[in-house]
Parts: C-alpha cells; structure tokens; sequence
C-alpha cells in the first residue's frame, strides 16, 4: 500500500509503544504536525502492544525494542502474524549492528535512534508508509548500513537499486556524506562523478585527501570526475524541463568516460548529484522529479551507484510533504541528518 492508498482511505492510524512516558509526549508532539497522522493508542509494555495491535489492526507501529514483559523484537515478531497489515518502524536508542539487524530481521520496515528522532521521524514515517524503508543516518555513521545489513525495498520496477537520497540540515552532513560515498567508491577502486554547487566540490577535496585518498592520482587517471552543478543543468534543460535525449547523452558520456578510465573488469561507478536540489530550491520540484526518474533510467543502462543531495536547511519553508513523497518514491532509499 503506497501513501496514496492511505491519504484515500483516510488518516494514518499509529500506535505508539514505549514504556517512557515524557518519550512519548515527545514522539506524539512530532506527529501531530501532520493533520493525517492520528495515535489511536499508546501503550508501555510488550505484550500489551501485540494485543493492542491485534484489536487495532494500525496502518503503523512506532515501537521501541527495551520493553517491560516482552522485547519489542519478540512483540514485531508476534505482531507480524497477528497485525500482517500493519507496518514497523522500531524507535530506539540501541545502536548495536547486531540489534538493529535482529530487529529488520523481523519484517520491520525501518529503524530510527531516539536522539535524532527530531530530524528523522518524519522523514521515517513517510518513507515507511510509502512501502520504502528507513535506517537512521548515525548508523550509518557507524558503517553500520551496507547491503547485506540494510537492503533497499525496491518499491517499483521503475526505481534502480542503488539510488539513494539524502536529505540534510546542512553543508556539514552533507559534506560528510559526499565523503563517505565518493570516498569509499575511490578507495575501492571504482569511478566517482561530483555534480555539484561550486563551493561543496572545494570543500570536498581537501575531506577526501583526508579520508587518505590520493585525488591528484585519481584525476589524472579520469577515476574522478567533478562537475558543476548549474553549468551541468544548464545543458540538459529546455523550456524549463529537463530534456530527456540531452540528459541522457552528456551524462551518459560522462559515465562512460569515467567507466573506461578503470583497470580491470570492475566498472562500476559512483554518482553523487546535486542537480535534483538546485531545481527543487528554485521553485521547479517537477523538473528535479523529472530528472530523478532519467536518473532511473541511468542506472538501469549503467552500473550506477547514485545520491542525490537535498539540503533541507537552505531553503525556507522546507519542503512540502507531497514533493518530498514523491521524490523519494523514485529511490530505493532515504536517509537524513
């Protein structure tokens, strides 16, 4: 069931598990932001929550995993049989790999750190209710999220595997991000393209030598590749839209040209794009879901691995929830900071 499935059926029916009650005020503050979220119960103890989820049959369970009686990865388990309707998104402060794998392992669609649940909790439960899933950025931090850990739900034959977006309060997490994901392509000996503004392709090179990356090597190999975000658009564009033919031909040639530039038989390469927000942040969201979907189309034709960068925090106002819904349905994941 996608969110159109629930904003036609009516409002978003959740149930709230967690024995803290301050906690809970908290988590119930957040939600009431949106008019279409409604707590129908809150509940404090394991078992309670797998017989409230029976009786209740919610669109959604917040659930927390250190509960009284029964362990919130005991009580997902015993929910998904009686509730299989009802989705999971886990509210935790364990950061363990191991407990945030047990507790996906269970059928849960995502997984958010109490601590950030301000920044991530929206953005949690609009992915999780779109049918994606969600794991917490400071897991990631950890290197906690790897495929094997945390695999995408591909919603849709048309969403590439590997084309994640990011959604920032700032140039400093996404720098950190960009350094992360350029760095670890480089490092293992695969291309990196950067389209981004000036001013973040500055700033990451200097991350990236001390990430211990040797970048004068990998531009003189053609491994690294670094754009301009608005010269790139400006090429792409016609009458306002991204014009498909042009989009896929100048960054189809880019990718391939980085793709030759590799040793051996391994081609794959990484993509980190910042196109998608300049569009959004000028007032054109349809021109970034647009090409959004072309980059679908990219990964499908090459061995891609894409980000798209989102700096929530530059632009004011925010973004409205249904752009933001309908962008990340043209990812496989989402993650924020």
């Amino acid at each position: 069931m996608d969110s159109s499935n629930f904003s036609s059926a009516g409002p978003v029916r959740i149930l709230l598990v967690d024995d803290y009650e301050p906690f809970r005020r908290y988590v119930r503050s957040l939600l009431m932001k949106r008019a279409e979220w409604v707590v129908l119960s809150e509940v404090s103890d394991g078992l309670e929550a797998v017989q409230k989820a029976e009786e209740l049959q919610p669109d959604l369970i917040l659930l927390d995993i250190g509960l009284p009686t029964l362990s919130g990865i005991e009580a997902a388990r015993r929910i998904r049989k009686l509730s299989p309707g009802s989705r999971i998104l886990f509210v935790s402060q364990e950061l363990s790999a191991d407990v945030v794998r047990e507790a996906l392992a269970t059928g849960a669609a995502g997984y958010v750190v109490k601590m950030d649940a301000r920044s991530e909790l929206p953005i949690a439960v609009d992915a999780v209710l779109r049918g994606g899933q969600f794991v917490g950025r400071r897991l990631g931090d950890q290197g906690h999220r790897s495929d094997s850990v945390f695999p995408p739900l591909e919603r849709n034959p048309e969403v590439a595997r590997r084309h994640e977006a990011g959604f920032y309060s700032g140039d400093a997490s996404l720098l950190d991000d960009i350094t992360r994901f350029i760095g670890t392509a480089l490092r293992a000996g695969n291309a990196a393209i950067v389209i981004a503004t000036e001013s973040h392709r500055s700033s990451l090179l200097p991350r990236l030598q001390a990430y211990g990356l040797d970048t004068a090597a990998a531009i003189e190999q053609g491994r690294y590749i670094s754009l301009d975000a608005a010269d790139t658009i400006s090429k792409f564009m016609l009458n306002g839209m991204p014009e498909p033919v042009r989009f896929l031909r100048l960054l189809g040639g880019v990718i391939t040209t980085a793709a030759e530039a590799m040793r051996g038989e391994q081609t794959r390469v990484a993509v980190f794009g910042e196109c998608v927000h300049l569009l959004w942040a000028q007032g054109n969201a349809e021109a970034a879901i647009q090409v959004e979907k072309l980059g679908n189309q990219l990964a499908k034709a090459y061995d891609l691995d894409i980000l798209c960068g989102y700096r929530l925090g530059s632009v004011q106002g925010g973004m409205d929830s249904q752009i933001f819904q309908r962008i990340c349905a043209e990812h496989s994941a989402v993650h924020s900071e």
